[in-house]
């Protein structure tokens, strides 16, 4: 039987689970969730995904590192391969192509990933360029893929000056796509500034502005 103690708990070990990258933990209570009804889209969110910001926060502090990041992505893979087939569509069908990437010169891509795995969750087709992205890069998939929305994360000041560059490039080429930025130096006035569409101070914003700009683009498109 399914009580909210009994979903307290079964979020608290999916969160723990992904901390310490324990794969057969999230894989075995995962599964529980569903064997007791609980919401898949609710099990990621609010189990799976405070596991993955911990660890963001974790790598950030230097208390973890690369090799504990990788098994930590294992396990919250191992949870989301379980419940995604069963979690609903939220977004009243909105999908889209994204193309997304940590700017040149910038390695550190732990809030690119998870803001990756939300919009994948979402349902949206994602291409990944990973880190230290050359900036001409992001013009180029954009092209070859038609995305409607490119996402550029830098973590350092000194990387974060070439989104201005990507932002223009890619305008100057197709005025019609979305372009949304972020990482810590980031603001909502250098957005703004460089023209940006939309800012993302974490990754739940992230894909709430995604959501947004990709419908405004479609409502757009349908009525021209």
């Amino acid at each position: 039987m399914l009580t909210p103690e009994k979903e307290r708990e079964i979020l608290e070990l999916l969160k723990d689970g992904v901390v310490n990258f324990d794969e057969d933990l999230v894989a075995e209570v995962s599964q529980q969730a569903l064997d007791l009804g609980m919401d898949a889209y609710k099990t990621v969110f609010e189990g799976l995904v405070p596991g993955m910001q911990e660890v963001g926060r974790l790598y950030e502090e230097q208390e973890y590192f690369v090799p504990e990041m990788l098994m930590c992505a294992d396990a919250l893979y191992a949870g989301l391969n379980i419940l995604k087939p069963h979690m609903t569509n939220r977004e009243k069908g909105i999908k889209g192509q994204v193309v997304m990437g940590v700017v040149q010169g910038d390695v550190h891509d732990i809030g690119k990933n998870i803001v990756k795995m939300m919009f994948d969750v979402a349902g949206f087709e994602v291409h990944d360029l990973g880190r230290d992205v050359p900036l001409d890069k992001f013009l180029e998939e954009q092209l070859k893929t038609d995305s409607e929305l490119v996402c550029l994360s830098a973590m350092m000041t000194t990387t974060m000056v070439g989104m201005k560059e990507v932002i223009t490039k890619i305008k100057e080429r197709n005025p019609k796509v979305k372009i949304m930025i972020g990482g810590a130096p980031v603001t909502e006035d250098i957005a703004d500034k460089w023209g940006a569409d939309g800012y993302a101070k974490d990754a739940s914003n992230a894909l709430q502005e995604a959501i947004n700009m990709i419908s405004s683009l479609k409502d757009i498109c349908a009525a021209s």
